[in-house]
């Protein structure tokens, strides 16, 4: 049984399998007459929309689960949970606070699991990073990838995603908001070695890709005041977008705080990729699911 937790659980052949995958037209009915289960503790536009669509896509029937239907370890234990919606649907994605949820889910399901998005890991948001790259630039490897900001959950799957595909990454973030020694070092031991700096400049400058998140996360309102001096500097504008590559493009997970992080003239500019990037959340839900199709097969 293979689940989705995070990138690493993949090898560099089969991110490009499910890269492939998500750009097959007209791609066969896999999850026809199935049910696959979407439990959601936290709320979003994208990630429900997309992986719906993409069930749907596939012939299946997505099944929405919000917090108050399912209380995770107040009215059942995640494990009951997780073995119960086993009963129902080809697949379980699930959006959670916890990381190690989505780990405890994978431990006990009969069937695969996806990382819809934990406090560690957004690896499905990484996959449709890479489509957007690839559509806009071409080919993935030896491209710069320069991401500003925190080194958050998303930075964490796309530094992944970026590395197996051959890409180079740099990050620049404040002190006290860049990755752990420990997470250098398991992204060291999967082939990734992120270039670490604290002044976005030195990311940015000649990157073929400028990406950046919200400084502020969902669950992390109270350290908003703290967090916009902290990343004083770190907005990415035009200015900042000269640097980078003349062709360049620029990426945004979504949604964003426009006049923070970024520019309201970058985030609709021409060298923006944000609305093909939210479509290719649908694209990458699918080449997901044929992937663990394929793998239950």
């Amino acid at each position: 049984m293979r689940h989705f937790l995070d990138i690493d659980d993949l090898n560099p052949s089969e991110l490009a399998r499910i890269m492939n995958l998500a750009t097959t037209p007209n791609p066969p009915p896999v999850l026809a007459g199935k049910g696959a289960a979407l439990l959601f503790e936290k709320p979003s536009a994208r990630t429900r929309s997309s992986t719906e669509m993409a069930v749907v896509q596939l012939g299946g029937h997505p099944i929405y689960i919000g917090p108050a239907e399912v209380g995770l370890d107040e009215r059942e234990s995640v494990e009951d949970v997780t073995r119960t919606l086993a009963c129902y649907s080809a697949v379980i994605g699930a959006r959670v606070f916890a990381h190690d949820t989505v780990k405890r889910m994978a431990a006990v399901s009969a069937v695969p699991v996806i990382n819809l998005l934990s406090d560690a890991a957004h690896p499905t948001q990484a996959v449709a990073d890479l489509l957007t790259i690839r559509a806009a630039r071409g080919h993935l490897e030896g491209r710069v990838l320069a991401y500003v900001g925190d080194a958050n959950n998303v930075a964490h799957s796309l530094a992944y995603a970026a590395g197996l595909a051959g890409m180079a990454v740099r990050i620049a973030s404040p002190p006290g908001y860049e990755f752990s020694e420990a997470d250098l070092r398991r992204m060291r031991r999967h082939g990734c070695e992120p270039v670490q700096v604290q002044r976005p400049a030195e990311a940015v400058n000649g990157a073929d890709v400028v990406y950046t998140d919200v400084w502020t996360s969902m669950g992390q309102e109270q350290e908003a005041e703290q967090r916009r001096e902290d990343f004083r500097g770190f907005r990415v504008d035009r200015r900042m977008m000269a640097r980078a590559s003349a062709d360049a493009v620029f990426l945004h997970c979504l949604p964003a705080h426009r006049g923070e992080e970024v520019a309201s003239t970058v985030l609709d500019g021409p060298q923006s990729r944000v609305w093909p990037q939210a479509a290719n959340r649908m694209h990458a839900a699918r080449g997901l699911l044929l992937w663990l199709m394929e793998q239950a097969d």
